[in-house]
């Protein structure tokens, strides 16, 4: 296995936010590098797996607060590989799925700056790992769709046109307005009673779920955290898992009651 190589780009998947589970490749990369230039999801403990000598900086852009602009990121980018350093373009979950990176990879090109992929571990997967529920459930989801819930036009639907009922939606972005979503999603066909399924932090040691039907999506606990937005019939045994664990609360508070 080689070493970083001096005057590239490598856009780097950090994964969703364990440590342990970060590819060997980008850790190797990190070790090597000469600049690292990171999302703001990316978490301290895979920062810190940087060498002594990598400049760090953050460049990252959450919840509609810009710290850089993205054309100064390509010329950080361009400017560092020109100047001879390593640099890792440090990008959470998987840097092909919402990461920016084809717009990237454009500006790199256009620069004649040589560069590499490297991919990671995407948030559904985690999420996924989390609930012990597979995405792709051959006996009730066959298909898996990735969206945005972040619309450059806000009433534009999520999907356009009628969902087929074994679909999983993973829904990165959702953010805040929830009712918007469940009323994109029922335009587009989904039942009411379809289980939907609130992530935040997969992987992390606070992650934490939220479960309902689509219609009831709305009271879910909103959070800034980072939160994935999974729908679909693989997640029915989720829902029934909460309402089993409510039920032993219960059950349980009633007998300390007795005592």
């Amino acid at each position: 296995m080689g070493s970083a190589e001096a005057g590239k780009v490598y856009l780097v998947g950090a994964g969703p936010g364990d440590p342990d589970l970060l590819t060997l490749k980008a850790a190797r990369l990190l070790a090597d590098a000469g600049v690292v230039l990171h999302d703001d999801l990316v978490p301290q403990a895979i920062l810190d797996m940087a060498g002594k000598q990598a400049l760090i900086i953050s460049v990252g852009k959450r919840c509609g607060r810009k710290k850089i602009t993205q054309a100064a990121i390509h010329d950080l980018m361009i400017v560092s590989a020109r100047r001879g350093l390593a640099v890792i373009r440090l990008k959470s979950g998987d840097p092909m799925i919402f990461g920016r990176a084809g717009e990237e990879i454009d500006a790199l090109r256009e620069a004649g700056v040589p560069f590499e992929v490297v991919p990671g571990v995407t948030a559904a997967s985690a999420a996924a790992a989390l609930l012990e529920a597979s995405l792709t459930d051959r006996r009730v989801a066959s298909r898996l769709i990735v969206l945005s819930g972040h619309r450059t036009v806000p009433q534009q639907d999520l999907w356009p046109g009628v969902l087929p009922a074994d679909v999983t939606l993973a829904i990165y972005m959702p953010g805040q307005d929830l009712a918007r979503v469940a009323a994109s999603l029922l335009r587009s066909g989904l039942p009411a009673t379809m289980p939907c399924v609130a992530v935040t932090d997969a992987s992390r040691p606070e992650a934490a779920y939220s479960g309902s039907r689509l219609e009831q999506v709305a009271d879910l606990p909103s959070s800034f955290a980072p939160t994935l937005l999974l729908v679909g019939h693989a997640f029915a045994a989720v829902l029934s898992k909460d309402v089993d664990d409510a039920l032993h609360a219960v059950e349980g508070e009633s007998e300390n009651l007795h005592l």
